[in-house]
């Protein structure tokens, strides 16, 4: 049985970024039924109810959020002082949710989409964190240092999938090129965990080609 006092005092402890990504999983796991009693204090459930269409294509709701970010959607300024500066506008809290989204929609489609098509939805994600990387201005706004290792993305659950999704399509040199350039761009510090991961699904050409660029011998 869950320990709500620890529950609640964790929670009262996490960002409102944080928070929002936690009221999204709740919204998509939660039965209909319950969505009344867990959201009605707070908006009006029946208008929550889909319509009957076709979902659209992971890939096309990718390129969109893509595109919305380039375009200033997500960019929000707020007065920064000593006490806040750590925090997040409404704007970038929204951005740090729907990526969280679209990563979680990527890594539950490899296996199960065509893999061209769901690694092309994944890079098109890894390239808006490197555009926040290189002129964080143009999509969110940080207060404080900026750079997409603030968005707390989870990358020992994304790599992964990503790297499998990779090794089913990649030549042996494009496959160890590509995993030391996306281990340099986000994730430098757990370099050792990462290759340890793309080894683990390689190929023995594409393990080879890993080691030779990489110097390792795992």
């Amino acid at each position: 049985m869950t320990d709500l006092t620890k529950l609640r005092k964790e929670l009262r402890g996490l960002r409102r970024c944080d928070l929002l990504i936690i009221a999204e999983r709740a919204g998509e796991l939660v039965s209909k039924a319950n969505l009344k009693p867990l959201l009605s204090d707070f908006m009006h459930v029946d208008v929550l109810v889909a319509p009957g269409t076709m979902p659209v294509p992971l890939i096309e709701e990718i390129q969109k959020f893509y595109s919305e970010s380039c375009d200033g959607r997500y960019f929000e300024q707020f007065e920064a002082n000593a006490k806040n500066y750590k925090e997040h506008s409404r704007g970038t809290d929204a951005f740090v949710a729907e990526l969280d989204r679209l990563l979680r929609k990527c890594v539950q489609a490899v296996g199960r989409q065509p893999g061209a098509s769901v690694r092309e939805a994944f890079e098109f994600l890894f390239r808006l964190l490197r555009r926040i990387d290189e002129a964080p201005d143009d999509v969110v706004y940080f207060a404080e240092e900026a750079g997409s290792w603030q968005l707390g993305v989870n990358w020992q659950v994304v790599f992964p999938a990503y790297f499998r999704c990779l090794a089913e399509m990649a030549s042996p040199e494009e496959f160890a090129r590509t995993i030391d350039q996306m281990i340099r761009a986000f994730a430098e510090h757990e370099r050792p965990l990462h290759l340890r991961t793309a080894h683990q699904v390689a190929s023995a050409a594409q393990q080879a080609a890993l080691r030779a660029l990489s110097g390792t011998g795992g």
